[in-house]
């Protein structure tokens, strides 16, 4: 009897730990991908800041002679990978109705999408006519847009980790999903670079 009361008291505490971990407190684990992503995102920074630097000082912006970037793909890989945001959000919103097969609905769905970008990103770098060492312009625009596509490849392999781990059904829940959180935070950090990549690059 004793022994089943205190069973009881430690199933309540844990209880009350995780409520007040996910709802009371700031999650430790959640501080540190944000602080990640905070790092990461001062090196984009610097990327950036260097490539309007190289913009600013250049008296023609691309260099003379510069072949013109094609804007249908990226065009098409910037919807898909805007989108699949929106489909991820579904993914978190079903975990939190303890939905798992919608989890795994919407995930598959988002890694597929990123699929898609990286294939769209490869057949732009192999009809490209620019080489890694044609200009400086050049120099830059496959130092961003392979860097960005490392993310990329990344946040695909968050979601296939989210995805394997949902093989079992007790593994996230509404109450616990922080797997589910910090993947989709990532992928949505990509998507926001990319849209300024994108301006920046192809656009200006």
């Amino acid at each position: 009897m004793q022994s089943s009361a205190l069973d009881e008291s430690k199933v309540t505490l844990n209880y009350h730990h995780e409520a007040a971990g996910h709802h009371g407190h700031p999650d430790h684990r959640m501080f540190g991908v944000i602080l990640f992503l905070i790092g990461d995102s001062m090196t984009f920074l610097g990327f950036f800041a260097a490539f309007l630097i190289y913009r600013t000082m250049m008296p023609v912006w691309p260099p003379e002679g510069t072949p013109e970037l094609e804007l249908l793909v990226p065009i098409i890989n910037t919807i898909v990978l805007v989108s699949s945001s929106f489909v991820m959000h579904q993914g978190q919103t079903a975990i939190k109705r303890n939905d798992v097969s919608g989890l795994r609905l919407w995930f598959g769905i988002t890694a597929a999408m990123g699929a898609v970008f990286l294939l769209g990103q490869g057949y732009e770098y192999f009809h490209s006519e620019l080489g890694l060492t044609t200009n400086l312009f050049a120099s830059c625009f496959y130092a961003l847009t392979g860097f960005h596509g490392l993310h990329v490849t990344v946040g695909v392999l968050l979601i296939l980790s989210v995805l394997w781990r949902s093989r079992s059904k007790e593994h996230y829940s509404s109450g616990s999903h922080f797997g589910v959180e910090a993947a989709e935070i990532y992928w949505h950090f990509v998507d926001v670079i990319w849209v300024i990549l994108f301006i920046l690059v192809y656009l200006l």
